[in-house]
């Protein structure tokens, strides 16, 4: 049983997804972490393996939310990026383990050589 959230607020001006679920979790998700960790086969890849690395989406912001049915939204990126289901429990994770992502992210830029700069 998934659960849902009661609130989804998009802070344009600081980039940030802020969603509170209904057992009382809140988040707030950067608009690059959801782009560099979107569920979309574009970024995932196919299968275990063929993940594609995201680099120079520190000034992604989020464009458009549309819900899609009682279960999930999409996202439209500003670098046209627009695929993947982002459902409640995905977003849920995404919340939950935000931190050890992010570290995972930023060695795997490091490891490829790509420099993160600072957000404008």
């Amino acid at each position: 049983m998934s659960i849902r959230p009661t609130e989804i607020l998009l802070r344009q001006v600081s980039r940030i997804l802020d969603i509170t679920f209904e057992d009382g979790a809140h988040f707030e998700l950067p608009c690059e972490y959801l782009r560099v960790y979107s569920p979309s086969a574009e970024v995932r890849g196919h299968g275990p393996g063929q993940e594609v690395l995201q680099v120079g989406k520190e000034d992604v912001t989020i464009r458009d939310i549309e819900p899609v049915g009682h279960y999930a939204v999409r996202l439209s990126f500003s670098d046209g990026h627009d695929s993947g289901l982002y459902t409640w429990s995905l977003l849920y994770e995404l919340g939950r383990d935000q931190a050890a992502n992010w570290q995972r992210y930023l060695e795997r830029l490091q490891a490829a050589g790509h420099v993160r700069r600072s957000p404008d």
